[in-house]
């Protein structure tokens, strides 16, 4: 007995020393130095190592996805097997995953009541959802609404937000190239758009964000490989085209909105950001490799601080500071602190 007790409090004295012993992952991250980027207002630093688990590695799987921020600072990231929620400090405090929560390829949050609720578009399972962003309770399914008369061209949504009056406004930007209109409840009103490289034509309407720049708020949307380069638009919300916002922006996958400011997130491995006036203040982690941009497949053991590889999605938080997902086998979420 005495023997048994000693070998107790023996193992339980090394608990401490075992766990604070640096793994290898550890070590690197920790040797990793930040990165600053952007310029004038807009220059942030990396966080070397924000989001891993204590090990070292990616607790996410692939990236493919988005990011929003509730109001407890809590920062949502939809992966292929769901969605996690991380303090600012990078430590997950939740995680909603399973067939019903992957693939969200785009998410909104917005305060309805006392509550808060995450829309997602789910590009794989051809839907839209809503889920309250404290339990994951699903409380509202879109599918494709039969109503439009588009049946047959494919519904793979990957844009998502809602207007002030709560309307719901779901891009299909990896079928039809239409975007629809949903009231409150789910209920189709209407679809406009179509495919093509025309001006009011959408070569996959990639994002999409409720525009509170502007009074009344647009619709700002990514028109990503529209040729010759990629280009964000402005729709009102009755999908009327308004203007060409810019142009030359490669590959944009997602925007935005923090005051008169939007980040743009593109896919050859930069964020770019826009002021009210549309015009470029800065951008963010440009990367010059034409083998790494663009792709996929960069292991984590090949990230390098402050190179993107496929930026596809960014948020702000109350502060300023960005969060951006890459597209990315490993898991790819960073913080970016906002220099003062």
């Amino acid at each position: 007995m005495m023997l048994a007790k000693f070998s107790v409090t023996i193992f339980a004295t090394l608990i401490p020393l075992l766990l604070s012993e640096p793994t290898v992952a550890q070590e690197k991250t920790e040797a990793v130095k930040p990165v600053r980027m952007g310029c004038g207002m807009m220059t942030f630093d990396t966080v070397p190592g924000w989001g891993l688990r204590p090990d070292g590695n990616s607790p996410l799987g692939s990236t493919h996805g988005s990011v929003v921020i509730d109001k407890a600072g809590h920062i949502y990231t939809s992966t292929e097997q769901g969605v996690f929620a991380f303090t600012p400090d990078g430590v997950v405090v939740k995680s909603y995953l399973g067939p019903e929560y992957s693939s969200m390829h785009d998410m909104e949050i917005r305060a309805e009541g006392d509550d808060e609720f995450i829309y997602g578009a789910r590009n794989k399972s051809a839907e839209a959802i809503k889920f309250n962003a404290k339990n994951g309770e699903i409380v509202l399914t879109i599918p494709f609404p039969t109503e439009s008369g588009l049946a047959g061209k494919g519904y793979k949504p990957t844009a998502i937000t809602i207007s002030r009056s709560g309307d719901i406004y779901v891009a299909d930007g990896y079928g039809s190239n239409v975007i629809f209109k949903f009231d409150a409840s789910g209920k189709y009103v209407s679809h406009f758009g179509e495919k093509g490289n025309g001006l009011k034509q959408f070569n996959t309407c990639h994002g999409m964000t409720l525009d509170t720049r502007y009074t009344p708020n647009r619709l700002l949307i990514c028109d990503r490989n529209h040729a010759p380069k990629g280009r964000l638009l402005h729709y009102s919300l009755d999908g009327e085209f308004i203007e060409v916002v810019a142009s030359g922006l490669g590959l944009p996958t997602a925007v935005a909105i923090q005051g008169d400011y939007v980040s743009v997130p593109d896919l050859h491995g930069r964020l770019v950001i826009l002021d009210k006036s549309n015009t470029i203040m800065a951008v963010l982690g440009h990367n010059p490799d034409p083998k790494t941009r663009r792709n996929f497949k960069v292991q984590q053991k090949d990230w390098i601080e402050g190179v993107f590889s496929g930026t596809h999605g960014s948020y702000w938080d109350e502060d300023g500071n960005l969060y951006v997902q890459d597209w990315n086998i490993s898991g790819r979420l960073m913080k970016l602190v906002r220099v003062k």
